[in-house]
C-alpha cells in the first residue's frame, strides 16, 4: 500500500503538570512505574523526562513486524479539551515525549457505535445509532477476524463487563463500545466468547508474557471520560499505559500503543496519541487522519495484506509517526 506523505513537526510540546488526585496506594504504584520509564513524579503526574530509557525515541527505526498493537479507546472529546489541558497532565506528557495528531477527524460520524464499527471493519456499515448487537448483527470482515486469519491472536479487554462477550450494557459497561460483540460472520461468535474478556485479564496476560498480537482496550464509562472528568480518564491512562511501557515486552521494541478518542463533541477533531519506541519525542502530525488510518496501520503492522473499506485509501500512520 502506498503511503501518503504526512506533515509533521518535531517541535517539543508544552505540557501542564497539574496534579491528579489519587489514593496513596495508587500514587505509590504509579510513581514506581513512572520512575522506571523516565516520568517526572515531582507532582502526582508530571511531564515525561527526556532521559535515556523514556517511552519513545530510543529505537532508531521501526521493526519489520510488530508483536503487539494496542488500541486504547477514550470517549467524546474535542482536541481542545485534552491537548495541553491542566486536567490531562499525563496525556500532555505523552504528547511531548511521544507523538500526537492535531487533525484526527471523525468525519461527522456520530454517535459512538458507528465509529467503533468503522475503526474495526473499515466502514460504519450503515449504522447511525448506539443500539446493541441484537439490532446490528454484522457478518462483514473485521480486524479481529483478520488477525486470526493470519494465525495471530486478538483480544478485547472491557472494563466492568459482567461476563465474556456480554451483548447488553450493564452498569458502567457499554456494549456500544465493544465492537467485537457485534460481529457474527465466520468464527466471530466463538471467538467473541473466548477473546472478548474482562479488563483485569490484561494485567494477567501482560505479566505472563501472553499479550495477543492485537489488543482492543475499552475502559468503562467513567474511566473513558464519557461520564467522568478528563482528569479521571487521564489518571486511569497514566496507570494503564505506564504498566505497558514499564514491561519487559515493550523494551523489545515491537509494541506500539495508540490512545484513540472515538468521536469529537462537534468540533470534528479529537485527540490521538502514538506511543512507540521509534516515535521521535515531540512529533506532532498536522495532516488529516482518521479511524481508517489506524486500521490500515494495524493491518500492515501485523502482516495482513487486505485493507478493509476506508483503510484501503487511508494514509498510513507509519509515515506520520515513524512507526
Amino acid at each position: 500500500m502506498s503511503q501518503t506523505p504526512l506533515a509533521t513537526s518535531q517541535t517539543p510540546l508544552a505540557t501542564s503538570p497539574a496534579p491528579v488526585r489519587t489514593s496513596p496506594v495508587a500514587s505509590q504504584a504509579v510513581a514506581s512505574v513512572a520512575a522506571s520509564v523516565g516520568l517526572n513524579t515531582t507532582t502526582a503526574a508530571g511531564p515525561v523526562s527526556s532521559v535515556t530509557g523514556g517511552p519513545c525515541g530510543w529505537r532508531s527505526g521501526p521493526p519489520a513486524r510488530y508483536d503487539h498493537v494496542i488500541w486504547v479507546w477514550m470517549e467524546n472529546k474535542n482536541t481542545s479539551a485534552v491537548f495541553d489541558s491542566k486536567q490531562a497532565p499525563f496525556l500532555g506528557a505523552i504528547g511531548s515525549e511521544c507523538g500526537r495528531a492535531t487533525k484526527y477527524v471523525d468525519g461527522g460520524v456520530h454517535p459512538s457505535l458507528p465509529n467503533y464499527i468503522a475503526a474495526t471493519s473499515g466502514g460504519s456499515q450503515g449504522i447511525a445509532d448506539d443500539n446493541g448487537p441484537s439490532k446490528h448483527a454484522l457478518s462483514v470482515d473485521n480486524i479481529f477476524r483478520q488477525v486470526r486469519a493470519v494465525g495471530k491472536t486478538s483480544r478485547s479487554y472491557n472494563e466492568t463487563m459482567p461476563a465474556a462477550c456480554a451483548l447488553t450494557s450493564s452498569g458502567r459497561y457499554a456494549v456500544k463500545h465493544n465492537p467485537a460483540a457485534y460481529y457474527v460472520g465466520g468464527d466471530d461468535r466463538v471467538a467473541c466468547q473466548r477473546d472478548d474478556v474482562g479488563f483485569d485479564q490484561f494485567a494477567v496476560d501482560l505479566a505472563g508474557n501472553a499479550l495477543p498480537a492485537f489488543s482492543f482496550v475499552t475502559p468503562d464509562l467513567c474511566s473513558d471520560m464519557h461520564d467522568c472528568s478528563v482528569a479521571t480518564g487521564d489518571a486511569w491512562l497514566r496507570t494503564f499505559v505506564s504498566s505497558i511501557i514499564d514491561d519487559a515486552s515493550y523494551r523489545t521494541g515491537t509494541t506500539v500503543v495508540f490512545i484513540v478518542f472515538d468521536e469529537s463533541e462537534g468540533a470534528g477533531t479529537m485527540p490521538f496519541f502514538a506511543v512507540g519506541p521509534s516515535v521521535t519525542p515531540g512529533t506532532e502530525v498536522t495532516a488529516t487522519l482518521n479511524h481508517g488510518s489506524l486500521l490500515a496501520f494495524t493491518e500492515d503492522a501485523l502482516g495482513i495484506s487486505e485493507r478493509l473499506g476506508a483503510a484501503a485509501a487511508a494514509p498510513s500512520l507509519a509515515a506520520a509517526f515513524g512507526l
